[in-house]
């Protein structure tokens, strides 16, 4: 083998590949769910909502996870074939991704801890999550709302970049580079 076929042949761990799945698939019917969430009308608006709490919750600890395991495992080096700018690229939008998959639900949670009537945040009626030790502040739930908002924006934009990058390097370029993340994609 080439050094190039040999470096993108190179896959994540069983467990990074886990993560990554199971927290993409949430996130994204998590914003799915928002959307939804916003032509229903009651009582299903707020069933869908708590969904999306408990959604928000599972990333946040599967997320926190995530960040353990990949200070602990490397992952596998970029293919020599992809240019700098491109690694570099991809190394922040990695870092951005952690930062979003714990600050969107962190924010969330906070948000809802911030109400002036709050609601019990439902873990898929197995138990309450309890709020966070803060006071309820209006002027704090409203930033908090913008804030988790903006940054669940900031997150479609990267998943449409990654999933972007992840295709020219597959598709356009014919490394078998989806075969990192995706094991049915792996030559044999």
């Amino acid at each position: 083998m080439t050094d190039r076929t040999e470096s993108a042949f190179l896959s994540y761990s069983r467990g990074a590949i886990w993560l990554h799945w199971t927290i993409g698939l949430l996130v994204i019917l998590n914003i799915a769910l928002v959307f939804v969430s916003e032509g229903i009308s009651e009582p299903y608006g707020r069933t869908v909502m708590g969904l999306h709490k408990a959604i928000g919750i599972t990333v946040l600890f599967l997320s926190i996870a995530r960040l353990g395991w990949r200070i602990t495992h490397r992952p596998p080096p970029m293919p020599a074939t992809v240019a700098m700018w491109e690694k570099g690229l991809a190394h922040i939008v990695h870092w951005l991704f952690y930062a979003l998959i714990i600050l969107i639900p962190l924010s969330g949670w906070l948000w809802m801890s911030s109400s002036l009537t709050p609601r019990p945040i439902s873990f898929f009626g197995l138990f309450d999550v309890p709020f966070l030790p803060v006071s309820p502040s209006k002027a704090r739930g409203d930033f908090l709302h913008e804030v988790h908002e903006i940054m669940g924006l900031a997150m479609i934009g990267l998943i449409v970049l990654h999933v972007a990058g992840a295709l020219k390097h597959h598709v356009l370029e014919g490394n078998a580079f989806l075969g990192r993340m995706i094991p049915a994609f792996r030559p044999r």
